[in-house]
């Protein structure tokens, strides 16, 4: 029981060293960029809750008929997220990053680091209901819906009528400079032990003060996870998709080439929790995908986070 547990932490600081060992930046001409907002699992809590989680994601690019034109891109942000929950029925989520970007292509490299963009949310809880059944089977549903706002905290510092400008230097941008605004469901059903998490966040975003502006962002993915006792440790080894379409940026209202696209990727992790404290981790792969007519393609995503609920 207990060199399974040890194993499970051995595995999570073994992702962690890992992920944290690269450097980060945005897609080169694929249009990734542009504040992304990724909810996942939400950790247990009854009151409040506050957390660090580390986000990497990696893409590489090859221009058609030119492989001497390539870029090597990454994303690293580390973000302070926090929640509460106001009565029974409402829920404010807020999440501040930190992004660390560096772009290495056949040009060289680039970094840039900074405060990204915040984003606040506020959720109803639409339904809860549990129930017993004939069986011995309790059967537990929560349904969320709610929306929120994401500030242009970040910097977006470019003169878009300098004709050297590229879509690079664009989505290497650490925020959007722009107001946006999400809706967003989360529903969980729980049977046991066994459970099935479904969230689905879309993005609306608006025109910075430079006329540009990303694409809207469609994110959903469906979890299933299992929980597991052992002496007042909660493990919970998940597994599930996740889906994600950005629309094409626009500038001066008209589409940018070589921007926006899609992925569907398989997710596998494990959330451990012991008292107030939860860790937990998860890898994502690519199953199906196309950026920029297939120019450029994701690599590899991960996620490692610590919470602490109060």
């Amino acid at each position: 029981m207990f060199s399974f547990i040890e194993s499970g932490r051995r595995i999570f600081f073994l992702v962690l060293i890992l992920v944290m060992s690269f450097s980060s930046m945005a897609c080169d001409i694929c249009g990734c960029g542009g504040s992304n907002i990724y909810m996942g699992l939400l950790p247990n809590f009854k009151n409040k809750f506050i957390g660090v989680r580390y986000r990497y994601s990696e893409f590489h690019t090859t221009l058609a008929g030119d492989p001497t034109q390539f870029s090597h891109n990454y994303y690293n942000t580390f973000e302070l997220w926090s929640g509460w929950n106001i009565g029974k029925r409402w829920q404010v989520l807020a999440f501040v990053p930190y992004y660390s970007n560096r772009q290495m292509d056949d040009d060289g490299s680039s970094s840039k680091n900074g405060l990204g963009d915040i984003t606040l949310l506020v959720n109803y809880q639409l339904l809860h209901s549990r129930k017993s059944t004939a069986s011995a089977n309790t059967i537990e549903q929560i349904l969320w819906i709610g929306g929120g706002i994401k500030l242009p905290t970040g910097s977006f510092k470019l003169d878009l009528r300098d004709s050297n400008t590229t879509v690079a230097d664009i989505n290497a941008q650490i925020g959007t400079g722009s107001t946006d605004f999400l809706v967003n469901l989360m529903h969980d059903l729980r049977i046991n032990m066994f459970g099935i998490n479904t969230s689905v966040t879309y993005k609306i975003n608006t025109a910075n003060s430079s006329g540009y502006r990303y694409g809207n962002k469609l994110m959903a993915n469906v979890i299933g996870y299992y929980r597991l006792r052992f002496a007042g440790i909660a493990v919970s080894p998940n597994a599930g998709v996740i889906f994600e379409n950005t629309e094409a940026n626009h500038y001066a209202d008209a589409k940018v080439q070589y921007t926006g696209g899609h992925v569907l990727s398989a997710v596998a992790g494990v959330e451990v929790s012991y008292d107030r404290i939860a860790i937990g981790f998860n890898v994502q792969h690519a199953l199906a995908q196309d950026y920029a007519g297939g120019q450029t393609k994701m690599q590899f995503r991960g996620m490692a986070h610590i919470s602490f609920a109060f």
